[in-house]
């Protein structure tokens, strides 16, 4: 659920779905723009000097595409989880997409309800932020 405060800021308040948080998030965003190159040798020479200072980069979406692989391949078998098993389901409150805390909200009707209540709380500027 997607609410303003009072001081204009934007907060999401939803269920973590999966036992984890995304730690590369927005990473693919990130990527620098590469000039176009020429067909001579000194242009060749460039390519492989920027190829090498882009390995980081590459390593770095190659992982964000795993960690996102992972992420579908386990989400099935979360949710089955939590329903089935009746494991507790997590609230996330975010400022914007940034992670600031969570609460265990326990089954999936309460976690509703707890949604509601931040959110509420939230945009009437009630809500205090627990420190971390």
């Amino acid at each position: 659920m997607k609410v303003t405060d009072p001081d204009g800021n934007t907060w999401r308040v939803s269920r973590r779905w999966v036992p984890w948080r995304r730690r590369l998030k927005g990473v693919l965003d990130s990527a620098p723009d590469l000039p176009s190159l020429g067909d001579d040798p000194v242009s060749g020479v460039i390519g492989i000097v920027l190829l090498v200072v882009m390995i980081p980069f590459l390593l770095l979406f190659l992982v964000a595409g795993l960690e996102l692989l992972l992420l579908l391949a386990v989400l099935p078998f979360a949710v089955l989880g939590r329903m089935a098993i009746g494991r507790h389901w997590h609230v996330e409150v975010r400022r914007g997409f940034s992670f600031v805390f969570e609460v265990d909200a326990g089954s999936w009707r309460a976690s509703s309800a707890r949604i509601e209540q931040l959110a509420g709380d939230l945009q009437q500027g009630r809500l205090e932020i627990p420190a971390s």
